[in-house]
């Protein structure tokens, strides 16, 4: 389990096959929950109670939603060690209220949490000036390069003055929930998420 204040938590659920166990119900997928549990030896600690606070029901009336929670949740604890900061924990609670909104599509959802992931691990892009530090200029486009985190003068293939306020929005404090009411966003998404992709695989290694 992941928590806002203790890291991840790893816990042994005793019975949870067993019909009519309390602790199976509360230990769903996608949802909030408070619990208690004991420490184990080693890492491992018992879990004795779990009460569902909020459950996203929503997301799994959808199998495409239901697929990337299940793979935005891998990228999490592949990309997070065992005490990671609160934000990461706000972040995925964050990512599942989105999935749960049926209005907000899943590719900005996933575009939003990989410019987010980013954020918390520092690698926030310089979407301000080029290469040589120059202002950026509405007429021209751009390539991101993902190791230096800035942007050059590209002719083909490359992202105009759109797709960079765009990135200036996912990467900033806002949420999926304000961002799918942007008009024209979705547009211009798929261009976003490939220079996000290419940044996540190389700074976090997903």
């Amino acid at each position: 389990m992941l928590t806002p204040a203790q890291g991840k938590l790893h816990l042994l659920a005793r019975g949870v096959r067993k019909e009519g166990s309390r602790l199976a119900a509360g230990i769903e997928l996608f949802t909030v929950t408070d619990i208690n549990y004991v420490k184990g030896k080693g890492d491992l600690s018992i879990l004795t109670s779990a009460r569902i606070r909020q459950h996203f029901d929503q997301i799994v009336q959808d199998i495409e939603r239901v697929q990337l929670g299940y793979d935005l949740i891998k990228i999490m604890n592949r990309a997070t060690e065992d005490q990671p900061e609160a934000g990461y924990f706000t972040l995925l609670e964050l990512t599942c209220q989105a999935l749960n909104n049926l209005m907000i599509s899943t590719t900005l959802i996933r575009s939003w949490f990989f410019s987010q992931l980013l954020r918390l691990a520092g690698h926030v892009p310089n979407l301000k000036t080029d290469s040589t530090g120059q202002p950026l200029e509405i007429t021209a486009t751009y390539s991101l390069d993902a190791e230096q985190g800035s942007l050059s003068r590209q002719e083909h293939d490359s992202l105009s003055a759109d797709h960079i306020k765009v990135l200036r929005l996912l990467f900033a404090d806002s949420t999926p929930t304000v961002l799918y009411k942007v008009g024209g966003i979705e547009d211009l998404l798929p261009g976003c998420t490939l220079a996000l992709e290419t940044m996540l695989k190389t700074y976090i290694r997903i």
